[in-house]
């Protein structure tokens, strides 16, 4: 994608008219959520008259309980800035990403989530469209409930919950392992973490960016 996509702040167009920022958040120890963040990005910077924040949580894992993969992922990461409530409080979407820790969000983003009280106490973030992507290990590792769950404290901040529709054709394969759902794009990674996005999870990925992208539009207007 092209780097201009991704922006540190606001900024307006040549009329002059104030682009739309949508943030995509995630957390990704594995570098599997990295690689769908950034197909969910691309979907929503191709919406006109967007810029998207592409941002990760910080890292709770203490560097001595790093393994070499976690290094290599961590590493890949390593230019993309880590997220500032501040900034969360001007976006017009958000898209939230994180693999399945038991059938939840992970630890890290939850405890960035738990930092965000100042916002719900303004209603900086009510009427905003938000959607969430994830990731597990197996077929039902808990990828759906990982999205449901991860909805709550946002619908708590008053925010508005995209989906995917099932006009989205990949929603219906069933000829392999793969992830995705009405809820929110996801991914199958394998037990060892190292089997990725497939091509219909990333095209998953990329509409539902594209989707929050667009309802940010028509929700402003």
């Amino acid at each position: 994608m092209p780097a201009r996509h991704f922006v540190d702040k606001c900024v307006e167009s040549e009329s002059g008219v104030k682009t739309m920022k949508i943030m995509v958040l995630y957390y990704s120890m594995t570098g599997n959520i990295f690689e769908l963040a950034k197909s969910v990005a691309e979907g929503a910077a191709g919406v006109e008259g967007v810029d998207v924040l592409l941002r990760r949580v910080p890292e709770l894992i203490p560097e001595e309980k790093f393994n070499d993969a976690m290094k290599t992922a961590r590493d890949a990461q390593s230019n993309v800035p880590v997220v500032t409530i501040e900034e969360l409080e001007d976006v017009d979407g958000l898209l939230i990403g994180t693999p399945t820790r038991f059938g939840n969000m992970a630890a890290q983003m939850k405890n960035f989530i738990d930092q965000t009280g100042g916002l719900w106490q303004k209603g900086s973030l009510i009427g905003k469209p938000f959607g969430v992507f994830t990731g597990s290990a197996t077929q039902h590792g808990g990828q759906e409930s990982t999205i449901l769950t991860s909805i709550i404290p946002f619908i708590h901040q008053g925010m508005v919950y995209v989906g995917l529709p099932y006009s989205n054709q990949e929603l219906f394969g069933t000829e392999k392992v793969r992830g995705g759902s009405p809820y929110g794009a996801s991914v199958v990674v394998g037990a060892r973490g190292n089997e990725g996005p497939k091509a219909e999870d990333k095209k998953l990925a990329a509409a539902l960016g594209e989707r929050v992208a667009e309802i940010a539009k028509k929700l402003s207007s």
